[in-house]
């Protein structure tokens, strides 16, 4: 996600230093799904094998009680009612015995309720689906909820952030819809297990008036009359979904190695579409330095909200970058597109540890543009402004590995995080750090990974106990000092 005080701060973010070479570390191991088998028809939704944890910074959200493998989602939206009407089709692995069944979601009416098959009682109350039927550890079962009603957002934690909205399912001011949701808010279109660690496929079907386009996350499948098809193959997290509708216009492009790109724009938005074409651009520049692109096709829609965001597979970008021209347009949108990597294909399981997808975007942003604008700002000048500002949010909002769940997102989380990374890869150079941030993402592709994870995974990859530092710029109420490069 991209932040209004991201704009301003980032812009002066230090980049690295000097350029020693050196041979990697032997590949680790990536992480494991649970070591459960999945019996008869739930075999075929295995990808979506998570290991849920109760998340440190919003533990009301979510639960590790469950692990929902697959959403299946028939929509319908219709503008003039204001009204969505759906069927959630969810196949879930209990990781444990209960007498009931929890889920996020919004109080919309119940029109269908059914487990296996069968009529299940159940009730929404204070933001959570409670089904009274009973389910035992690892034993799959299918969950069918029909709903429908007028879509309503969920407050955002409170924040200093200059982009703040509500969060979830919002209708815009034509009667479409769009939505963005970090850290929480898919509940408010879908009954979820609406954190971060529980990752899973999904199928999802919108129906709107002739006229209309419905965009989701995922890749899109064959249209059908007025119904809008998209599929997720490989594992999302809630927070990663995307929903927009509205009387869109529509571009396609070809990326690297034939990846299929599909920009969605209003009318009035016709000349944002050269900037949302940089995308092809964007990727390969990413994946010269970090491996190939984690999915299967791309795409960005434009929506009214004041950010952006990595939804996966469909960046979502805020009517407002349009509006700030193509210099600030660019900068964001290879964020979002660097979080396709970080966030996306290798996914936190905790909210404690946002630092590790905004840290890695925001410093690949940096690389980027100081590339491609190399005239704004020289290294040193980069360098000096940055820990000046490294200081003062380390004094405001404290380190980075240390959030305070009131300040979701704050900026710290970017540049503190980022400036961390600038000193793995000035140690290190520039061959061991791509091949560190390469191996990250393809050893652990489609995981949820933690602070603890990723340390280890450094110190294995590059035979170097990175350890303290790593601690240091995490965890340090001021700047730590600078650091040289490894010796050859």
């Amino acid at each position: 996600m991209y932040t209004r005080t991201t704009i301003v701060a980032v812009t002066l973010l230090a980049l690295l230093g000097g350029c020693t070479t050196g041979s990697p570390a032997p590949e680790a191991t990536p992480s494991a799904a649970p070591a459960t088998g999945l019996p008869g028809e739930y075999a075929a939704y295995a990808a979506g094998l998570s290991t849920p944890v109760v998340d440190s910074q919003y533990p009301e959200h979510g639960t590790d009680a469950v692990d929902v493998l697959h959403y299946g989602l028939e929509l319908a939206w219709s503008p003039t009612k204001r009204v969505l009407t759906g069927t959630a089709t969810l196949r879930v692995r209990p990781t444990r015995d209960a007498a009931s069944v929890s889920l996020d979601f919004k109080p919309y009416k119940i029109t269908r309720l059914s487990l296996d098959g069968g009529p299940a009682t159940g009730a929404v109350t204070a933001e959570k689906l409670v089904v009274q039927s009973p389910v035992k550890a690892d034993v799959p079962f299918t969950l069918v909820v029909g709903y429908e009603g007028k879509p309503s957002t969920t407050p955002w934690p409170t924040t200093t952030r200059g982009d703040e909205h509500p969060l979830g399912l919002t209708v815009d001011s034509a009667g479409g819809l769009w939505t963005m949701q970090e850290p929480f808010g898919a509940f408010t279109w879908y009954p979820a297990n609406d954190q971060p660690s529980d990752e899973a496929l999904y199928d999802i079907a919108v129906t709107v008036p002739e006229g209309w386009s419905a965009v989701a996350s995922g890749t899109p499948q064959d249209q059908q009359g007025d119904t809008f098809r998209y599929r997720s193959t490989v594992p999302v997290a809630s927070y990663l979904t995307t929903l927009a509708v509205g009387k869109y216009r529509t571009a396609t492009a070809t990326g690297p190695h034939g990846l299929p790109i599909t920009y969605w724009y209003h009318a009035d938005q016709a000349s944002y579409l050269p900037m949302m074409k940089k995308t092809a651009e964007q990727l390969e520049w990413l994946a010269k330095r970090f491996g190939p692109y984690p999915f299967d096709a791309a795409g960005v829609v434009m929506v009214e909200s004041p950010s952006a965001m990595e939804t996966q597979q469909m960046v979502t970008m805020g009517d407002r970058f349009g509006q700030m021209g193509p210099r600030n347009f660019d900068g964001t949108l290879l964020h979002e597109w660097a979080h396709h990597w970080f966030g996306d294909a290798v996914t936190p399981a905790d909210w404690r540890d946002f630092w590790l997808n905004e840290g890695w975007a925001l410093y690949a942003q940096r690389l980027y543009e100081a590339e491609v604008y190399p005239g704004e700002m020289s290294p040193a000048e980069r360098i000096a402004q940055n820990r000046e500002l490294d200081g003062t949010y380390r004094k405001q909002y404290g380190p980075p590995g240390k959030p305070n769940a009131a300040e979701f997102g704050n900026t710290c989380m970017y540049t503190c995080a980022s400036a961390m990374l600038r000193q793995l890869h000035q140690a290190l150079g520039d061959d061991r750090f791509f091949a560190l941030a390469r191996g990250w993402v393809q050893d652990n592709l489609h995981t949820q990974q933690s602070r603890a994870s990723f340390t280890a995974y450094v110190n294995r990859k590059t035979g170097h106990d990175f350890t303290a530092l790593i601690d240091t710029w995490l965890d340090s109420p001021t700047t730590p000092p600078e650091t040289g490069p490894l010796p050859n």
